[in-house]
């Protein structure tokens, strides 16, 4: 046996291109895009796909291993260029719409890109970061998407051929490039929040092709689903379920903006069965009222922090099954996931609400987690109390961050281990709990205190919309809970500072009370819709510290 190896017929690289070859196989005439008015089926996205990747590598002058950036919302344009742009040998690097002109440029100019693709909608914004790059660098070349533009859009001035231009004049038989070595990057991912130092995730064609078909194992995702698209598809390429509905054959629904009527009128004419987001999406459907009940149940996976228990039963309650997971740029995806039981399906909703927040056990493509003391490294002791950092380890994580190879070995550590950043405790039945990213954890008095568990129950008034913990300095303590919170608008003046603490006090250990109550008509978000807790962090020390004179 020690004669057998790989060979050309049995090791070629693996990539989650193919399975849109397939797609045009197996379900060639059935609904592949559907936008507004627009419906094309999944051998006209496998033909488009083809076209463009030729024209790329053609007319645009792309070469393998460049980057193409795309700045667009979640329309057809956007879902084709995840195929488009690797099958012209290039590495995709969706920029998030959210970012200004200045953090733009500093991404693009990072990623060294060749070329850029724009929705009409960023044209002013990517014009300005264009603008911005230092005297005499070469800027990359730029392509205007116009699909489903008002009249008056007209092309850049400096350059002539728009999206559909491209597909027109590409070759619908193009021998698409495929990548030599599996390991080979395919996308560039820049996380939230960067500025001057962005730090670039950079994934291979492996990890993204394993990550596709562990997501749809792990979330049950069946044969032809109609999957909505909330989570916008810069976000760790939408978490792989850009390549994941080629693979299964499942109709996209592209939304251009994310508002409560346009996804209840989504999921009502396209018979949703599937969509994404942060918890934010949650809350906001969960407090919009409806004239009528869904109508058929739709799946909901949502990541990030735990969705707090009221905001999960008020959704559920209108008729979303939601599953909750762990992931994180650096691994593209979902990689702990509740792994729900049928037997919890007879508890209480309060305590079904409890075990779906807890973000689970690792998935089938994911080869070890776990939760270990940041100093020593050894494994915290599974009581659900002792915290640590979640450390992860398997060939779905990214390569590495691009261009910063000391972030590279302060997180990919040579024990093996991914270092999170997160802090979390494990069960007794050996299901992970996030309690808080590291620099989150609120320590007061000796105690650590996890804003997500006060913010839970913040999140269970009735009066809050929303509601973020950080740490506020005290003369006594060292710093103490400081809940920033924006109230629903028909509530707005039935709650105050005092009946929001006294609330507190009834639902938790007396050190973990809020001290300070600050309200905001909306709380700071990321780019990414994420509550922006470095700024609160800096409201809180603008405060100043509490007396120890008030004890």
């Amino acid at each position: 046996m020690d004669q057998l190896k790989p060979n050309q017929s049995n090791s070629c690289p693996l990539t989650p291109i193919t399975f849109l070859e397939r797609a045009a196989t197996v379900y060639g005439d059935c609904p592949s895009l559907v936008h507004n008015s627009t419906v094309y089926t999944w051998s006209q996205t496998h033909r488009r796909c083809l076209q463009l990747a030729s024209s790329i590598a053609a007319v645009c002058g792309v070469k393998r291993g460049h980057v193409v950036s795309v700045v667009a919302p979640n329309t057809p344009a956007m879902y084709e260029l995840h195929f488009a742009v690797p099958m012209s040998g290039a590495i995709l690097n969706a920029v998030n719409t959210r970012l200004d002109a200045h953090t733009v440029s500093v991404l693009l100019r990072h990623g060294e890109s060749k070329l850029v693709f724009v929705d009409y909608q960023f044209k002013p914004v990517v014009q300005d970061a264009l603008a911005l790059f230092p005297p005499n660098t070469q800027t990359p070349k730029v392509v205007l998407i116009t699909n489903d533009a008002p009249a008056h859009i007209l092309t850049l001035s400096y350059d002539q051929k728009t999206y559909e231009d491209l597909i027109e004049s590409g070759n619908p038989k193009f021998n698409w490039i495929r990548p030599r070595n599996e390991w080979d990057p395919i996308t560039l991912n820049y996380t939230s929040g960067t500025t001057a130092a962005p730090k670039g995730v950079v994934h291979s064609h492996r990890a993204l092709f394993v990550m596709t078909l562990d997501a749809l194992i792990d979330w049950s995702v069946p044969k032809q689903p109609v999957y909505l698209w909330t989570l916008p598809m810069f976000h760790s390429n939408g978490w792989c379920f850009t390549w994941g509905m080629a693979a299964v054959g499942g109709t996209n629904v592209c939304l251009r903006k994310v508002d409560p009527p346009a996804v209840y009128a989504a999921i009502r004419d396209n018979r949703v069965t599937h969509m994404c987001g942060a918890p934010v999406i949650l809350n906001m459907l969960s407090n919009f009222s409806m004239k009528e009940p869904l109508k058929n149940p739709v799946h909901f996976l949502t990541g990030g922090a735990p969705p707090p228990a009221a905001v999960l039963l008020r959704t559920e309650s209108l008729g979303f099954i939601v599953s909750h997971g762990y992931g994180m740029t650096e691994v593209a995806g979902v990689v702990v996931s509740c792994a729900w039981k049928r037997k919890w399906n007879q508890l209480p909703a309060t305590d079904r609400a409890r075990l779906k927040a807890r973000q689970g056990v690792r998935t089938l493509g994911l080869s070890e987690v776990d939760v270990v003391d940041p100093v020593t490294g050894s494994s915290v002791n599974r009581d659900g109390s002792t915290l640590g950092e979640i450390v992860l380890r398997g060939g779905s994580l990214m390569l590495g961050y691009f261009k910063n190879p000391e972030a590279t070995s302060h997180c990919m550590r040579d024990n093996g281990w991914f270092y999170t950043g997160d802090v979390g405790v494990i069960h007794a039945d050996g299901y992970l709990e996030i309690k808080d990213r590291s620099k989150d954890v609120i320590i007061t008095g000796g105690e650590n205190v996890s804003s997500v568990e006060v913010e839970s129950v913040l999140y269970s008034h009735p009066a809050v919309n929303e509601a973020a913990v950080v740490a506020r300095p005290d003369e006594f303590w060292g710093e103490t809970p400081c809940a920033f919170v924006s109230l629903k608008k028909a509530a707005a003046a039935a709650a105050g500072e005092k009946e929001m603490i006294e609330f507190c006090r009834g639902r938790l250990p007396h050190y973990m009370v809020p001290k300070t109550v600050v309200f905001k008509e909306e709380l700071p978000k990321t780019a990414t819709g994420k509550i922006q807790k470095t700024r609160l962090r800096e409201s809180a020390k603008a405060l100043g510290s509490l007396p120890a004179s008030r004890l």
